[in-house]
């Protein structure tokens, strides 16, 4: 059986992810932790295939034209390759922005390395896990077992998952320096349970996050979800994972190891 655990940071990477348990949940389509007020864990085919979400429709002028369009402004400079130029920069500056290679550069200066970035056109979620490529690094991995996906998890810095923020800022005991990464999903394929998949899974980012220089990992499972739901399993299987109950609660326990 070769084990393999992939980092998700592109879209071959984000093709590996499992289909959840539950099929009402979606690890492709999932903004739950990310959006603190109106996150959800549904399976969203748009976000999925990369199709943008509908356009809000917009409210027509009653003081406008018929069309309601905005008028030109005849102070604006032509708009060249499809997009305004601006009125205020250089050509080498504007060339610059857009990427030409002509473009002046200071001789003195280093070049800065280019950073990963997440392609324009690919699905939102891998937009979302691609945030921190450029500082943090990757925010999900997938466990490979034969080359066939068996667990998944998702994580990072605490600043990237609101609903975590919220949640931990209910309990003022927790210690507020050095603040720890987050774990908010760790999840296996019905076929892969009781193997020990997410135990390692959860122990290579464990070792990952602290080779990033985290000193402790929180995790907050939901005591009354259900088996099969995303990031829901109980506190006893963080507690074999290395975690112990930083904060005892009947619905929001908070989970903590140190590193």
């Amino acid at each position: 059986m070769a084990i393999e655990i992939v980092d998700i940071t592109d879209a071959a990477g984000f093709a590996l992810i499992p289909p959840c348990a539950d099929p009402g949940f979606d690890h492709r389509s999932c903004d739950y932790w990310e959006d603190g007020d109106r996150g959800s864990k549904a399976a969203r085919l748009s976000w999925i295939d990369g199709s943008p979400p509908p356009a809000p429709a917009r409210r027509a002028n009653p003081f406008g034209d018929e069309d309601d369009a905005p008028a030109p402004n005849p102070f604006a400079p032509a708009a060249r390759s499809g997009s305004p130029l601006n009125p205020f920069a250089s050509d080498g500056d504007d060339d610059a922005a857009d990427g030409d290679d002509d473009a002046a550069d200071n001789p003195f200066a280093p070049r800065r390395p280019t950073r990963p970035r997440v392609a324009a056109g690919a699905p939102r979620k891998i937009h979302l896990l691609g945030r921190g490529l450029g500082i943090f690094g990757s925010y999900a991995k997938v466990l490979l077992v034969d080359d066939e996906a068996a667990a998944y998890c998702q994580f990072g810095p605490l600043s990237a998952y609101p609903r975590a923020q919220r949640l931990r800022d209910l309990y003022p005991q927790l210690p507020d320096a050095p603040l720890p990464a987050v774990i908010t999903c760790i999840s296996t394929t019905a076929a892969a349970r009781r193997a020990g998949h997410a135990r390692a899974l959860v122990a290579a980012v464990c070792d990952d996050l602290a080779g990033r220089g985290f000193s402790a990992i929180e995790a907050y499972p939901d005591r009354t979800a259900a088996p099969e739901a995303t990031s829901a399993p109980a506190p006893e299987f963080w507690i074999a994972a290395g975690f112990e109950i930083a904060v005892d609660d009947d619905r929001w326990p908070v989970m903590r190891r140190e590193l």
